[in-house]
């Protein structure tokens, strides 16, 4: 777990810390989660694992089993540096970040989420949408993803963030798709951007 930051030196105003969470076949230790913890230094950010990804299993184990892991470390983390869940981010990559996403519209207390690579509908299944929690979303939030991102499209999820009731703040990445692999730098400025304007 990621040291606490010393009282004054976190730099971002109420937000006191990250959490950060992983797509459906990665890790932790994705390169974009990485360069972010370390990027928002002092900052702390905690990037964590969902329970499969430990027990070494590739399938992801279905929402309710994820949700509440998260309900189960999100506060666990928050008190080791000090604070409430509330003032933490929350967010991740694709299916972690969905996740976190889920958790908030469930009434989990946090700060914003920060949305990468948010995966709007399975490629190529438009119909199947994963937006039915966006109505109970209230806190500020960020989508990060590629404009080539099969996941859903610039003009896809234009359609549907208006139902969150939080403020949104979108950026998206030329040429990229679903996992970025030369944007950590922009991925990273963007967030530590946002974070300004939330806290």
């Amino acid at each position: 777990m990621s040291r606490p930051a010393e009282p004054g030196a976190m730099g971002h105003g109420d937000v006191a810390g990250m959490v950060l969470t992983h797509g459906a076949g990665g890790d932790r230790h994705h390169h974009t989660l990485v360069a972010v913890a370390e990027g928002l230094a002092p900052l702390p950010v905690e990037r964590i694992n969902f329970p499969y990804r430990d027990q070494g299993r590739r399938p992801p184990d279905r929402a309710p089993k994820l949700l509440a892991h998260l309900e189960e470390v999100i506060p666990v983390i928050a008190d080791g540096w000090g604070t409430e869940p509330g003032r933490l981010v929350l967010g991740g990559r694709s299916m972690g970040g969905r996740m976190c996403s889920m958790a908030v519209a469930q009434g989990m207390a946090a700060a914003g989420l920060v949305l990468l690579s948010y995966p709007l509908h399975p490629p190529r299944k438009p119909e199947k949408l994963r937006t039915d929690h966006f109505g109970d979303v209230n806190v500020p939030c960020l989508f990060i993803s590629g404009d080539r991102d099969p996941f859903g499209t610039p003009e896809e999820f234009d359609e549907h963030l208006g139902a969150i009731g939080g403020p949104v703040t979108t950026v998206w990445l030329p040429g990229e798709g679903h996992d970025p692999k030369k944007a950590d730098e922009e991925i990273l400025a963007a967030v530590a951007t946002w974070l300004d304007t939330i806290a």
